[in-house]
């Protein structure tokens, strides 16, 4: 890092402190200021924050890792995000309608309290324990090996940088809410693009351009199935990556994540209307097909270096490369000065912008699906408080884990998206009964919750159970039912299974229970909007929302073609 670096970095900060304090100076009289930006929110703003609140650590570090490591294979996840369009075109007429401020407030409404309180616990403890903590701990990591510092003031830099961070983050989020982490995005954003844009062209250029990086990853198998690093479909009976598998599970965890999670919905439900709210999740559909190309094909790359120069990553203890490190060592080696601060500025943005959405989500959670519920009366003014203090709760809950996070960093990275996929199925399935059949009882959608998370549950506990013991799975033909079940099969085709349960699980059960009163689901479910609610969501589109669509659909195929 030379002058120019800091000079750079301290001109981010600057515009950073300066929309912070615009935001500061607004009024936040109650809730809907404080956890939706006063509900007034553009598409431009949504979409750059849906996008930047989406890109942190698990791309800095782990897609860019899983590019060096297996290739194509993690796109899916990623070019998934054309399921923003079905939060838009489907869910937020729902969503608008209900006037809610959380989706277990949602779920209350369409089914019973019961619901919310699942959701909102599932969901709070999710987030502080997996994302909050992967955030930190990655960004700890990032910044100590983009600086190259080892220690601050005597102070392991790890422990200097992951601090800073949270510190700095919850800082404006506390006293900003939704409306700092809506208007920081937008100057995130397109530095997070840039920067990455940057890495992208001077990789090709170091490495010999988009052919050779493409010649020598397609020379390297990664089955036993004749599939290399640049294919996408791999053989079905690929122990990872199985394409059928692929593709149903990375669909059932895009759509959890895209159009039932707070953390990116809350985005949606600030939008000041249904026309901005859904052009904010197309805006934010196209900036979600860049990630490939700005972080994904960047460890290809980062991988084809090292195959070529045979010492471009370091190496792990095993002698293997270690591609966890590929980001950050592109940064550290090809950056000239001045565009390293701008990268810093970039990873800063997206690892600001995750942490705040995180912290604001979280916040809003408790106050909203808990504090509220308790005390119904307290005063709009005084829920802020509530909000800023329960971020303040968040924060500190996530430096503790700080240090449990190091000790099992990389394990936590290997179960990351057991968790989401053992986390979907159920929420997707009580959101999908809930808009899609007006049948579905209160009962039933609880229980297709309840179910996935008890099936999930089961599913985490067999899968450290099994790994302590030292059993790999699938190598035993001999091994019981339960083994067979929730350990050996595939994770993808699991998750795959364990949304049709759930589905049948909600059916059964609103068959089997009272149907909701008509009156209580008006407006809730499909086919019982008023002719009033239809006419304000046709009016909110027109053919260029349609066509901008159609455009987003046919670039995600494009992509599944070329990478066949």
């Amino acid at each position: 890092m030379q002058l120019l670096d800091w000079i750079v970095i301290a001109l981010f900060f600057v515009a950073l402190i300066g929309i912070i304090w615009w935001v500061m100076r607004q009024k936040q009289n109650n809730a809907a200021d404080y956890f939706l930006g006063g509900k007034d929110a553009t598409w431009i703003a949504i979409g750059a924050s849906i996008f930047a609140s989406n890109i942190g650590s698990e791309h800095l570090i782990g897609l860019a890792g899983s590019g060096a490591s297996s290739g194509m294979a993690m796109a899916h996840w990623e070019i998934q995000g054309w399921m923003i369009l079905i939060l838009g075109w489907v869910f937020v007429p729902f969503y608008t309608r209900s006037m809610v401020y959380t989706m277990p407030e949602f779920l209350e409404k369409r089914f019973n309290p019961q619901s919310r309180t699942i959701l909102a616990t599932i969901s709070l403890i999710s987030y502080v324990l997996t994302k909050v903590a992967v955030t930190v701990y990655a960004g700890g990591l990032v910044f100590q090996q983009v600086f190259g510092i080892d220690t601050l003031w005597g102070i392991d830099f790890f422990w200097v940088a992951a601090v800073g961070l949270v510190l700095i983050t919850a800082l404006y989020t506390i006293f900003g809410g939704m409306k700092s982490v809506l208007y920081t995005s937008v100057l995130q954003t397109p530095i997070l693009l840039l920067g990455s844009l940057i890495i992208l062209v001077l990789g090709l250029k170091e490495l010999g351009g988009w052919d050779e990086m493409m010649r020598i990853c397609s020379s390297v198998e990664v089955n036993e199935y004749g599939d290399t690093m640049v294919n996408l479909i791999r053989d079905n009976n690929d122990p990872q990556y199985p394409w059928l598998g692929a593709l149903i599970g990375s669909a059932v965890i895009g759509f959890w994540y895209w159009c039932t999670d707070q953390f990116i919905v809350q985005r949606v439900l600030s939008g000041k209307n249904e026309k901005e709210s859904r052009r904010g999740t197309i805006f934010g559909a196209y900036l979600k097909l860049l990630p490939v190309f700005l972080f994904l094909i960047p460890g290809m790359i980062a991988f084809a270096l090292h195959q070529s120069q045979g010492s471009f990553l370091p190496l792990l203890e095993n002698g293997n490369p270690n591609s966890d490190a590929a980001f950050p060592t592109l940064v550290a080696k090809l950056l000239p000065a001045g565009v390293k601060g701008l990268i810093v500025c970039g990873i800063l943005a997206a690892l600001m912008s995750s942490l705040a959405s995180l912290f604001n989500s979280s916040a809003a959670l408790f106050t909203i699906d808990f504090y509220q519920r308790l005390k119904p009366d307290t005063d709009p003014k005084k829920l802020v408080r509530i909000g800023q203090a329960a971020t303040v709760v968040i924060v500190i809950l996530g430096i503790l884990w700080i240090p449990v996070m190091r000790s099992i960093g990389d394990v936590l990275y290997l179960y990351l998206q057991d968790v989401q996929s053992v986390l979907a199925p159920g929420i997707a399935s009580a959101f999908l009964i809930g808009i899609l059949w007006k049948r579905a009882s209160a009962q039933g959608g609880m229980w297709a919750l309840l179910s996935g998370l008890i099936v999930g549950l089961t599913r985490l506990g067999a899968k450290i159970y099994y790994t302590g013991q030292g059993i790999v799975a699938g190598a035993n033909p001999d091994a019981s039912l339960f083994q067979k079940i929730f350990f050996d099969e595939n994770w993808l085709f699991f998750c795959g299974w364990m949304l049709v349960f759930c589905l049948a699980v909600g059916v059964v059960v609103s068959l089997c229970t009272k149907a909701p009163e008509p009156e209580k689901i008006k407006g809730l479910v499909f086919g019982t909007a008023t002719e009033e609610q239809k006419l304000a969501t046709r009016e909110s589109w027109n053919a260029w929302d349609i066509i901008h669509s159609i455009i987003i659909l046919g670039i995600t195929a494009a992509f599944y073609i070329y990478f066949w």
